[in-house]
């Protein structure tokens, strides 16, 4: 499911493919200087993409779970669950963005729940009210991301229907 369209009341800041990487790795080092994870789990679906990143530049083991919301009003749902390699282990639990939180509360606590040693949050972007242990990049703007700028429709690469008035002003 893509992300939320932004209300009308926030503006909006694209991010292309360059600054996201670049957000990646400073989010990265500053990891590194003040944490040293054994696994980076991506929350899927977009999360996966700056803890791939993450995960890659620190060195270490790369996993997934999935949390997911039927409609955009409805409360996050997780899907598919930590897998078993968590246990024992320092984990840095990643996510694209952050605004109230929902998401990441419910992965970290099902996380938890799977008996790692330490378990510490990183977002690419928080634009919102709940704090991670780490983030990249701070902002009240609506983010649009490289990935849900443009989707497939009736074989052509357009931008999203849902976000191309938006993204025209």
């Amino acid at each position: 499911m893509p992300r939320r369209k932004p209300t009308p009341a926030r503006t909006v800041l694209e991010i292309d493919w360059a600054l996201f990487g670049e957000l990646c790795r400073a989010l990265a080092v500053h990891v590194a200087r003040g944490y040293r994870p054994d696994l980076v789990v991506g929350i899927a679906k977009a999360g996966v993409i700056p803890a791939a990143i993450i995960a890659s530049i620190l060195q270490v083991e790369f996993a997934a779970m999935v949390i997911a919301r039927r409609h955009d009003e409805d409360e996050p749902e997780l899907v598919a669950g930590p897998p078993p390699i968590v246990h024992g282990r320092r984990v840095l639990l990643v996510d694209e963005t952050c605004d109230t939180g929902d998401t990441i509360k419910l992965a970290l606590n099902t996380l938890k729940v799977a008996g790692p040693a330490d378990v510490r949050t990183a977002v690419s972007f928080r634009t919102g009210s709940y704090q991670p242990d780490f983030q990249a990049f701070e902002t009240d703007k609506a983010i649009v991301l490289p990935w849900d700028r443009e989707v497939i429709v009736d074989g052509d690469l357009v931008t999203r229907p849902d976000l191309a008035e938006w993204l025209s002003t």
